[in-house]
């Protein structure tokens, strides 16, 4: 559904953040992509939703195709109705001014179809939380409620793959397994979903496969359960390795190693 091949994004045409990226998402699985702050993985997300150029991004060289298609070039709003792709961002992307019944309504602006109240209805069903808090602002909304409606909004949309940009970025335990409780139901129903997250394990045991990133390289892949249980993975994402200690030196030299495998 997804290719990206070879892809290198510059910003500010000086500071090289993916330096050869490829990705391949099948259509109905979860892809998970995990790896340390600064390795590259919100640029990926940026390129694929053609607003890398909002940034001050430039790609130079690879591509990226959807159904064997390049969209390079093309701007958020062609690859959102002509792909059905959505993107939602870090930081929880909400009119706060508004409530939260017209922050859906503001989502399905593009659609001309009749189905919009049915929709959210469905949004509603989703996340029942939100239903009871319909007429309130959003900017008195909870951090975990305002997550929801981001993702509300962005199933407003009708979309056939989601991007999501660390959607547990603050919240708390219980909240955190609720929401990739519900994201999993969204891909059940059909949705293609590619996950940006820092919880590596809440993300893998939800995951169809997963890519590990390290400084704008992808430096090993696999199915979710077979990074869950990988060595290096669990000590270094899931800080639940070997109980030996090592030394900074050690981990130093795991990371050189593993950005030019």
């Amino acid at each position: 559904m997804l290719s990206i091949e070879n892809l290198r994004v510059v910003y500010h045409d000086v500071i090289s953040v993916l330096n050869g990226i490829s990705v391949t998402v099948s259509e109905g699985e979860i892809l998970i992509i995990i790896g340390a702050n600064g390795a590259g993985k919100t640029t990926l997300l940026r390129s694929v939703a053609g607003m890398i150029d909002f940034y001050d991004g430039d790609i130079i060289d690879g591509d990226i195709k959807i159904n064997d298609e390049s969209i390079k070039g093309l701007d958020a709003t062609d690859i959102m109705k002509r792909f059905g792709l959505t993107y939602v961002i870090e930081d929880r992307p909400v009119f706060w001014y508004l409530t939260i019944e017209e922050n859906l309504g503001a989502a399905s602006f593009s659609r001309w179809d009749k189905q919009v109240k049915t929709d959210m209805e469905n949004v509603y069903g989703l996340f029942p939380v939100l239903g009871k808090l319909r007429h309130r602002k959003a900017g008195y909304a909870s951090g975990g409620e305002q997550q929801m409606l981001a993702i509300g909004m962005a199933l407003m949309t009708k979309p056939k793959m989601l991007l999501l940009d660390e959607p547990s970025l603050g919240l708390a335990p219980l909240i955190t397994e609720e929401l990739f409780s519900i994201i999993g139901r969204l891909n059940r129903t059909g949705i293609t979903i590619v996950l940006v997250e820092q919880n590596a394990h809440a993300a893998l045991d939800i995951g169809t496969r997963g890519y590990v990133m390290e400084t704008g390289r992808i430096v090993l892949d696999g199915n979710a359960r077979e990074l869950l249980e990988n060595e290096d993975v669990r000590e270094f994402y899931l800080g639940s390795g070997k109980k030996e200690r090592k030394s900074y030196k050690d981990a130093k030299r795991y990371k050189r190693r593993k950005r030019w495998l």
